[in-house]
């Protein structure tokens, strides 16, 4: 994410129990597979989308291989959320 301009160094995962109580307008899942397979979130969501993207955990090969994985998947999701962003929410 840092070759992308973006510091995520401080971040630490989060329960997603600590977001129930929480409204919201949009979750949407970015994994693969993850509409048929993730745990559905219930807190108060108007809007539940599903983005599938292929998780580059599971490429293998040399390490430029994955590496080159991790940034194709990083940067197709940066690109969909532009321009779900461009289309639904930017006003």
């Amino acid at each position: 994410m840092n070759e992308a301009g973006i510091d995520i160094s401080c971040h630490v995962p989060k329960r997603v129990d600590q977001y129930l109580k929480d409204e919201w307008d949009y979750v949407i899942t970015v994994c693969d597979q993850a509409n048929e397979t993730c745990p559905l979130f219930l807190g108060k969501v108007k809007h539940r989308l599903h983005k599938g993207f292929e998780d580059p955990s599971n490429a293998t090969g040399p390490e430029e291989f994955i590496m080159g994985e991790f940034r194709r998947i990083r940067d197709l999701i940066m690109n969909e959320f532009r321009k779900f962003y461009e289309e639904n929410l930017k006003i």
